[in-house]
């Protein structure tokens, strides 16, 4: 059987990944921000997600390419 794991308090890009919990992609949306826009303002509610997103954004400048292997 192969069992999805979920990340209940699990707010880092890179541990999501490794250790394989379910992740919505949407990593083309952070290269299309990180690579068009000047600037860019987050606004969005509690518990929406935020700490994940930067952490993302950590992971990509920071080179670590091979989190990336497989998305989009």
């Amino acid at each position: 059987m192969n069992e999805r794991k979920y990340p209940i308090g699990i707010q880092t890009f890179s541990e999501m990944i490794r250790k394989k919990y379910v992740y919505v992609d949407k990593t083309d949306l952070v290269w299309g921000m990180a690579n068009s826009a000047k600037f860019v303002f987050l606004s969005r509610p509690r518990r929406f997600g935020k700490s994940l997103l930067s952490s993302t954004l950590h992971s990509y400048f920071a080179g670590e390419k091979e989190l990336f292997e497989g998305l989009k």
